[in-house]
């Protein structure tokens, strides 16, 4: 898909793309290269049963990078949970070993609780407010 491309559903035509991060609990450095496809296979398998897409992804050993190309339909805590949980759940049975020796327990979180959303786009917030502020549509504003 091009950057900045409009996508259309039947009734909105958008782009709506989300940086986010998620951090490892207690910030531990549990995160390997080799997880990188692992993950990423992951995210883009739930991104596109919600009509999303990961455009970016990177990690570093406490944390990771997202790009994601969403999908106006979307709860995005109910996204950000779904793919917490099922990048978790995937890493803990791929590599158990190595993931134990951070985390315990049957239970235990992969994830911390809080994240980071910031939503990209193409044109300065300053810009658009000014776009904005200048659609008068031929209208006499009186005071």
């Amino acid at each position: 898909m091009q950057p900045n491309q409009l996508r259309k559903s039947s009734h909105a035509v958008f782009s709506i793309h989300l940086h986010v991060i998620f951090v490892t609990k207690y910030r531990r450095k549990v995160l390997l290269g080799l997880m990188l496809d692992d993950i990423k296979e992951v995210f883009e398998r739930v991104l596109s049963a919600n009509q999303s897409f990961l455009e970016e992804c990177n990690l570093e050993p406490d944390h990771i990078h997202l790009l994601i190309d969403l999908h106006p339909n979307n709860n995005i805590s109910n996204l950000i949970a779904s793919l917490k949980s099922a990048s978790s759940r995937i890493l803990r049975q791929k590599y158990p070993e190595h993931i134990a020796k951070f985390y315990w327990g049957r239970n235990a979180k992969l994830w911390h609780d809080s994240k980071c959303i910031v939503s990209c786009g193409g044109a300065p917030l300053e810009l658009v407010k000014q776009y904005i502020q200048n659609q008068s549509g031929g209208l006499e504003t009186k005071k």
